[in-house]
């Protein structure tokens, strides 16, 4: 099975694009757990990511992505995935990131663990959207470098996605349909 992740900074259109090209493949996407897990928690507390919250989530995570990778054949779409929870996780606390999260992100032969065909790393030429939980409107430039950064330490495959919507779900549509054929 074919899966793709859509990965980059906040407000940078990956559930927009998940979406589109689950419907294009007539087949499932993945949410992000971590904005439904941190939405609740803001509406019933007010209260933003803890560290406590990194664990509950990436299980959360994890468990959606299998369970979903249960109902598909050929391919499934990732709405983000835990190398992007390591990446927040070590940005928000000065480096920590809890060691399950980072061995589970980065262990290619772990069950359910990194296993990815490829990561559409969405770029931030997107207009930012605010909502209750965004909180970095000007270190986009800083948070892609980051992200970018980590694919290549873990040497993961990878393409870079530019330009509006349309544009977007082109050149996805080109990087899946390669892998299709491969596959």
């Amino acid at each position: 099975m074919i899966k793709v992740v859509l990965y980059g900074p906040e407000s940078t259109g990956k559930t927009t694009l998940a979406k589109q090209l689950a419907e294009h493949y007539n087949t499932l996407w993945v949410p992000e757990f971590m904005r439904e897990y941190l939405q609740k928690k803001w509406d019933s507390k007010k209260e933003l990511v803890a560290r406590e919250d990194l664990i509950p989530i990436a299980k959360g995570q994890l468990k959606l992505e299998n369970e979903a990778s249960q109902q598909v054949e050929n391919l499934l779409i990732c709405d983000t995935n835990l190398l992007e929870l390591k990446v927040y996780s070590e940005y928000y606390y000065n480096g920590f990131c809890p060691s399950e999260i980072k061995n589970e992100a980065t262990n290619l032969s772990a069950v359910g663990g990194n296993n990815y065909s490829i990561y559409l790393l969405t770029y931030i030429d997107t207009p930012w959207e605010v909502d209750d939980l965004r909180d970095r409107p000007n270190n986009r430039e800083e948070m892609f470098r980051i992200f970018e950064a980590e694919l290549k330490e873990q040497g993961f495959p990878y393409k870079i996605l530019k330009g509006n919507q349309k544009e977007r779900f082109k050149k996805a549509v080109e990087i899946i349909d390669v892998l299709l054929k491969k596959n």
